[in-house]
C-alpha cells in the first residue's frame, strides 16, 4: 500500500484522480456527489483519492494546488489533465474514459 500521494501516483495500476477540497468550500461540496459518482461507475479501473487540503496542506502544495476544488488525473505517474473549480459529471468522466482509452 502507498505510503504517499506521490507513491499512489506513480505506484497504482490504474489511473489516479485526485480532488483537493475543504469543507468550508462551497464549490467542494457541490462536486462531491458528481466525484462519488465517478469512482463508482469506473470502480477497479480508476483510483479516486479525495484529499483535504486543510488536513494535508503539504500535498496540496507538492501537487501546486492555487484554488480549490483542484481535480487532478495522473496515469503511470504523469500528470493527464488538471482543473479548479467545480465541473460537471460529464466533463470528468469524458477525461477519465481519454486516459483509459474507452
Amino acid at each position: 500500500m502507498a505510503k504517499t500521494l506521490e507513491e499512489l501516483v506513480n505506484s497504482s495500476k490504474t489511473p489516479v484522480f485526485i480532488d483537493f477540497w475543504a469543507e468550508w468550500c462551497g464549490p467542494c461540496r457541490t462536486i462531491a456527489p458528481v466525484v462519488q459518482q465517478l469512482a463508482r461507475e469506473f470502480a477497479g479501473r480508476l483510483t479516486v483519492v479525495k484529499v483535504n487540503v486543510d488536513r494535508q496542506p503539504g500535498a496540496a502544495s507538492r501537487f501546486q494546488v492555487q484554488g480549490i476544488p483542484a481535480l487532478l488525473l495522473f496515469d503511470k505517474g504523469e500528470l493527464k489533465w488538471r482543473t479548479a473549480g467545480a465541473v460537471t459529471y460529464q466533463q470528468l468522466r469524458q477525461e477519465v474514459l481519454k486516459v483509459l482509452g474507452s
